[in-house]
C-alpha cells in the first residue's frame, strides 16, 4: 500500500493501537498548533517504526496540550531494510542531506565511519537520528533505521561478520562500470562503505581490497562529491542486487 502524502506524518516513541491515546511532545506541539494550526478534531497519520501506520485524531485537554489518539491502521509496519550504510561523516549541512538520501533509499542502519582522510565528525547522535525520524516523516517511511556509534574503519573491518559483504566505492578503480561487479555478488547481507571528501588513504584502501568479503566497485567515469557518490551508489546497489529488484 503506498503512502498518503495528503496528510500530515507525524513520529511517535510510544505504542500504537486503536484508542490508545498518545501525547504529543513540546516541539510536535508547536509544529502542530502554532505551525500547520491544526485544531481539536484534525487528522493526522502516526508511526514508530514498530507497529505501522496509523491514522489518528487529535484533542486538545489543555491550552498547551495535544493527545494523539490512533483510530485505524492505513499500513501495516514493512520488515526492516537490512542494507548496512557506513559513511565518514562530513561537514555539517552536507551531512544532513547524506543521513537523509541514506533514509530515503532504504538503509536499515546507518553507522558513522572514522577514516584516516575524514573532515567532519560526529558531536551528537541524537541530531543524527532526529535528522532520520524527520526524513522518514517527509517520505512515507515506516521503518527508522538504527543509528550506531562512530567506529574506526580498521576497528570496523576487524570486527566485521564476514557473511555481510561490504560494497566500497573506490575512486581509484580504473573501472567505470559497477554493475557486472554487482551482480557477480551472491550475499543477501549487505553493507555499503562510502569515504570522505578526501578519499580513502592508500593503506585503507589496500586494507579493504585484501579482504576475501569486500567489493570495491568504481561509479563511473566522472569524480563525484561524497554525498552525490553515495545516493549514486545506494541507488545502483539496490537495482542491481536489493530491493529494488
Amino acid at each position: 500500500m503506498r503512502a498518503n502524502f495528503r496528510m500530515q506524518r507525524l513520529f511517535v516513541d510510544a505504542s500504537l493501537s486503536p484508542g490508545a491515546a498518545v501525547e504529543a511532545s513540546s516541539d510536535q506541539y508547536n509544529y502542530l498548533a502554532n505551525v500547520l494550526r491544526m485544531t481539536d478534531g484534525a487528522e493526522i497519520l502516526v508511526f514508530n517504526g514498530r507497529d505501522g501506520e496509523w491514522k489518528a485524531s487529535l484533542s486538545f485537554p489543555t491550552r498547551k496540550r495535544i493527545l494523539v489518539t490512533p483510530t485505524e491502521q492505513t499500513r501495516p509496519q514493512p520488515a526492516p531494510s537490512d542494507l548496512h550504510y557506513l559513511f565518514a561523516p562530513l561537514k555539517v549541512g552536507r551531512l544532513d542531506y547524506l543521513v537523509q538520501k541514506a533514509v530515503e533509499m532504504g538503509a536499515g542502519v546507518l553507522q558513522p565511519v572514522m577514516t584516516q582522510h575524514v573532515q567532519g565528525k560526529i558531536t551528537n547522535l541524537d541530531k543524527l537520528k532526529a535528522n532520520a525520524v524527520e526524513a522518514a516523516e517527509q517520505c512515507g517511511i515506516l521503518a527508522i533505521p538504527e543509528v550506531a556509534e562512530p567506529v574506526k574503519l580498521f576497528d570496523l573491518l576487524d570486527n566485521w561478520p564476514q557473511e555481510r559483504r561490504i560494497i566500497f566505492c573506490d575512486e581509484g578503480d580504473a573501472g567505470q562500470n559497477p554493475l557486472p561487479l554487482l551482480l557477480k555478488i551472491e550475499e543477501k547481507q549487505l553493507a555499503l562503505l562510502v569515504g570522505p571528501e578526501g578519499g580513502f588513504s592508500e593503506e585503507e584502501r589496500a586494507r579493504l581490497s585484501g579482504l576475501d568479503f569486500v567489493t570495491a566497485i568504481p561509479l563511473g567515469p566522472r569524480i563525484l562529491r561524497a554525498d552525490t557518490a553515495a545516493v549514486a551508489a545506494m541507488a545502483v546497489i539496490q537495482a542491481a542486487v536489493g530491493d529494488w529488484n
